[in-house]
C-alpha cells in the first residue's frame, strides 16, 4: 500500500477520520492500529522482523535505563564519601555495562538488516573472488520487510541516545512500537529522533482545521511532484539508461539531468506527503530537505539533502569513530610521523571514508553505491584541502566572490558534480557509468537535443511542456520559500484564494498526472533503500 495507490488514499481518509472521533486518550492506540494495517498490506512476514526489533530494543532499553538510574542513585548516595577517582572508576564500570547491552542491541538488529539486505551481495562477491564467478555458493531467497533500513536506523538511534543518557527509556512497549512503525515514515523516512518525534506523536490532538488544511496542501504538493513530474520523467529516464549503445554522449548528459529532476521530485514529493500527513494528525515530522540544488559545494549539499540520514551518520558513526580510543592513539602516532598539520587530518580522513562507505552501502548492496559513497567523500575531502587555495584566489580577486555570476557558477558546478555521481545510481554499473560519463565530453553534439530524437523516448512534446512548467513551478516555490513557507503566504491571502489554489492544484494533478501504460505511479525511488 504505497502513497500513490487508491487504497492508500482511502486508508488515509479513514485513519484521519477515526483518529479525531476516538477519545483523545486513545488516539495514539488508533494510530498504532493504523500502522499495523499499513504494514500488514506489505506482507505479514514483515511483522516478525519489525516485532523482533521492537521487542529486543524494548528490553535492552530497560536494562540500559536501569543501569543509568542505578548510576545516578549511587553517585548521589555516595556524594562526599567517594573520592574523585572512586567516582570515575564506578562510572567507567557502569559505562561498560551499558555498552555491552548497547552492542547486543546493535549487533542483533543491524545483523537482521545485514543478512536480509546484504547476504546475496556477499555470496556473489565470494563466488567472483574465489570461484571465478561460478555459483558454488547459491543465492538465498529472503523476504525484505518494508522500510527495514529506515525503522532500524530510527530505533537504533533511540537506543544509542539512551546509552548516552539523553532521555529515559519509553516504558510502554506499544508507544515504542508506534515510534518505530509510524506509517508515513516507513517508505522513505525521514529518520526521526525519539526526542523530537515523541513530543507530538503521543500527545492528544484536538481537531484543528488549519492543520488539516495546511497538511492536505503539503500532501497535494507532494503528489504533484511525484505524479506530474517524477513519474512522467521516469519514462524518458528508463529509455535513456536502458540502451547505452544508442543513448550515449549527448544523451548521457540529458539522462543525467533528467534523472536529477526525477529523483528530486520523487524523493521530496514523498517527504512532502509524509510531513503533510503528520501535520494533518497534529504530529510534527522533521524536514528532510532545504533547497539542496542551491548549494555552493558538496558538503553544503549534504547538509541540505536527506538531512535526517546525514545527521544520523554524522552523530552515530563519524563522531564515535573520531573520538574512539584507537582513533586517539592513531592521531598521536600520525602527528609524530607527519607533524601536527597533516597528522591530525589522517584520522578525520579515515572516519570520513568509513562513514561514506557505510552511507553508500546503506543505499544498496552493490559496488556502484559503494563507489558513489566513497566518491562523495573524496570530493568533500579534496574540497577541504583546496580551501587555502580558494582563499588565496579570492584574496587576489576580492571582487569576484560576492558577484551573482560567481555564486551561480558555484551552484552549477555543485549540481554537475552531484549529477555525475548520481550516474552510478542510474546505470548501476561502475564501468558503464565511467564510459557514459566520458562519452559526454567525447561525443557531445548539441544538435542531438534539437533534432527531435528526444521525442522517441516515450514522451510527446506535450509531456515535455508539462515537465518544463512543473519544474519551473518547483523552482519558483523554492525561491519563494527562502523567507516564508508558501502555504503561509497563500493562507494570508484569505480563505477564498486558498481554496482556489487548493482546487487548481488538485485539478492539475488529476489532469496532468502520469497514469497508464509506461508510467509507474506506485513506486518511490527511495523505497528500494
Amino acid at each position: 500500500m504505497l502513497f500513490t495507490s487508491g487504497e492508500f488514499i482511502l486508508f488515509l481518509v479513514l485513519t484521519v477520520f477515526l483518529y479525531y472521533i476516538v477519545p483523545k486518550k486513545y488516539q495514539w492506540i488508533m494510530l498504532l492500529l493504523a500502522n499495523a494495517v499499513f504494514y500488514m498490506a506489505a506482507g505479514v512476514e514483515g511483522f516478525l522482523y519489525i516485532g523482533a526489533t521492537i521487542l529486543s530494543t524494548y528490553f535492552i532499553s530497560l536494562r540500559i535505563d536501569l543501569i543509568n538510574s542505578n548510576e545516578k542513585e549511587q553517585v548521589k548516595k555516595n556524594k562526599g564519601v567517594w573520592s574523585r577517582e572512586d567516582k570515575k572508576i564506578f562510572k567507567e564500570k557502569m559505562k561498560k555495562k551499558r555498552g555491552r547491552w548497547l552492542i547486543t542491541g546493535i549487533v542483533f538488529n543491524f545483523g537482521i538488516l545485514a543478512v536480509l539486505k546484504y547476504a546475496n551481495f556477499v555470496i556473489t562477491n565470494v563466488n567472483n573472488i574465489f570461484f571465478g564467478g561460478e555459483e558454488k555458493l547459491q543465492l538465498v531467497e529472503l523476504f525484505i520487510p518494508l522500510g527495514i533500513s529506515f525503522y532500524t536506523f530510527q530505533i537504533m538511534g533511540y537506543l544509542i541516545d539512551l546509552y548516552y543518557g539523553k532521555y529515559n527509556a519509553q516504558r510502554n512497549i506499544f508507544k515504542l512500537a508506534l515510534f518505530t512503525s509510524f506509517f508515513p515514515q516507513l517508505i522513505q523516512g525521514p529518520i526521526s529522533r525519539f526526542g523530537q518525534l515523541s513530543e507530538t506523536l503521543f500527545d492528544r490532538h484536538p481537531l484543528v482545521w488549519s492543520n488539516i488544511r495546511l497538511g492536505l496542501e503539503r500532501v497535494l504538493w507532494g503528489y504533484f511532484k511525484k505524479l506530474v513530474i517524477a513519474d512522467r520523467m521516469l519514462v524518458a529516464v528508463k529509455a535513456l539508461i536502458g540502451d547505452t549503445v544508442q543513448y550515449n554522449g549527448t544523451y548521457a548528459f540529458v539522462g543525467m539531468i533528467f534523472y536529477a529532476a526525477q529523483l528530486y521530485a520523487d524523493f521530496t514529493g514523498g517527504i512532502d506527503i509524509t510531513i503533510g500527513i503528520g501535520q494533518m494528525l497534529g504530529i510534527k515530522v522533521t524536514e528532510n530537505f532545504h533547497r539542496p540544488f542551491f548549494s555552493k559545494d558538496i558538503a553544503e549539499y549534504w547538509r541540505r539533502w536527506h538531512i535526517s540520514l546525514g545527521v544520523w551518520f554524522k552523530e552515530y558513526i563519524f563522531y564515535p569513530i573520531s573520538i574512539s580510543g584507537w582513533m586517539m592513539k592513531l592521531t598521536k602516532k600520525s602527528k609524530k610521523i607527519f607533524g601536527d598539520g597533516f597528522g591530525k587530518k589522517i584520522p578525520v580522513y579515515i572516519a570520513s571514508l568509513i562513514t561514506w562507505f557505510v552511507t553508500g552501502l546503506w543505499h544498496g548492496a552493490a559496488w556502484n553505491f559503494i563507489v558513489w559513497g566513497l566518491g562523495n567523500c573524496i570530493i568533500i575531502l579534496i574540497s577541504e584541502e583546496l580551501k587555502p587555495l580558494y582563499a588565496k584566489f579570492h584574496a587576489k580577486f576580492p571582487k569576484l566572490k560576492p558577484t551573482t555570476a560567481y555564486k551561480i557558477f558555484e551552484i552549477l558546478r555543485t549540481f554537475f558534480i552531484m549529477c555525475s555521481l548520481r550516474m552510478l545510481d542510474c546505470y548501476r554499473d561502475v564501468i558503464i557509468t565511467v564510459k557514459m560519463w566520458f562519452s559526454m565530453f567525447t561525443d557531445f553534439h548539441i544538435s542531438e537535443i534539437t533534432n527531435g530524437e528526444l521525442l522517441n523516448l516515450g514522451l510527446t512534446a506535450y509531456d515535455y511542456i508539462v515537465l518544463a512548467v512543473g519544474i519551473l513551478m518547483m523552482f519558483f516555490v523554492s525561491m519563494l520559500q527562502r523567507r516564508e513557507a508558501v502555504r503561509k503566504r497563500i493562507s494570508k491571502r484569505g480563505f477564498v484564494f486558498e481554496c482556489t489554489v487548493f482546487a487548481l492544484l488538485f485539478i492539475i494533478i488529476i489532469i496532468y498526472g502520469a497514469y497508464g501504460i509506461g508510467y509507474d505511479a506506485s513506486q518511490f525511488i527511495y523505497n528500494q533503500f
